[in-house]
C-alpha cells in the first residue's frame, strides 16, 4: 500500500506499520499511544484560546511519539492536528530537531513560544 498521502482510510494503517514499540502487547497499548495525538491537541487548543502552554509535558508527547513512531511521527502529528497548531508544532520541532528541512517552508513560526523554549 502507498502512502503519498494520509487520509482518514490511510494514517491508521500507516502509523502501524511504522509502530515500534517493544513493550506494546495488545492493541489496547497501541491505542494508548494513538490517544497522545489527541492530548497533543487537547493542550495546543487550550494555548491558541490564550490559556498557559504545558510545554513540557507538549515536549514529552513528542518525545514518546518519536520513540515509538520513529520520523513517521512528523507526517501523522501534521495530519491529525489542524492547521491552526501547524506553527506552534513547527517551533517545537525545530527546539526539538525533529523538523524535516524544506517541508513547509512558508509556515511562520509561534515567536513567544520560540522566546519560552530558549529558557528551557
Amino acid at each position: 500500500m502507498k502512502f503519498d498521502e494520509l487520509n482518514d482510510e490511510t494514517y491508521i494503517l500507516f502509523a502501524i506499520k511504522h509502530y515500534e514499540n517493544p513493550h506494546c502487547v495488545t492493541r489496547d497499548d497501541f491505542d494508548e499511544d494513538i490517544k497522545r495525538f489527541k492530548y497533543l491537541k487537547r493542550l495546543l487548543k487550550r494555548y491558541v484560546r490564550r490559556g498557559p502552554l504545558r510545554i513540557h509535558l507538549v515536549i514529552n508527547h513528542l518525545i514518546i511519539l518519536y520513540n515509538v513512531f520513529g520520523e513517521a511521527a512528523t507526517p501523522l502529528l501534521f495530519y491529525k492536528l489542524e492547521r491552526e497548531y501547524w506553527s506552534i508544532l513547527k517551533t517545537i520541532l525545530i527546539y526539538l530537531n525533529k523538523y524535516p528541512v524544506g517541508m513547509l517552508p512558508d509556515l511562520a513560526t509561534d515567536h513567544d513560544l520560540e522566546i519560552e523554549l530558549q529558557k528551557i
